[in-house]
């Protein structure tokens, strides 16, 4: 399964699985167009505050989103799916323009069209700064995270 688009619902746990670790590899990546890539062409998101519709939209936001949070480092974990919809959680961290870091918590809904393509994200989310001491994630900047078991971290 090589596009997030190729798995579709109903999902499985191992498909359900498979879409979230798509998600957070694309996102990683800080490239605006892949990631816009996996959502429809009517998507509509609420995140944070913001409401966005649309790819030309999604494409603004992650390259306004990417150019502030500096040193974007993203981990996505499964926490229930159903049908065509899947819950996850994740954490990411961040450098800001002042040099301050942070570690953003927080919940996605994802729902899904019958092309696997996202039609519906809504995204809570919490920052809480950090000193750079206390980073967690220190994989190469815009490469997946690394699957072998160091460098796996569990969600806290």
């Amino acid at each position: 399964m090589s596009s997030p688009s190729e798995i579709r619902p109903p999902f499985t746990r191992e498909t359900a699985t498979a879409k979230v670790r798509a998600a957070e590899d694309a996102w990683n990546s800080r490239d605006p167009y892949r990631v816009s890539l996996a959502y429809s062409e009517d998507s509509t998101w609420r995140n944070r505050d913001r409401f966005v519709q649309g790819r030309d939209e999604i494409r603004a936001f992650l390259a306004d989103k990417w150019e502030k949070e500096r040193d974007y480092r993203l981990m996505k974990d499964l926490w229930s799916f159903d049908g065509n919809r899947i819950a996850v959680r994740f954490q990411y961290e961040f450098c800001d323009a002042t040099g301050q870091w942070w570690r953003a918590y927080g919940n996605e809904l994802w729902e899904f069209d019958a092309e696997g393509l996202m039609r519906r994200r809504e995204a809570s989310i919490n920052d809480v700064a950090i000193a750079e001491s206390e980073r967690k994630f220190h994989w190469p900047l815009g490469e997946p995270r690394p699957t072998e078991p160091a460098a796996v971290l569990c969600i806290a």
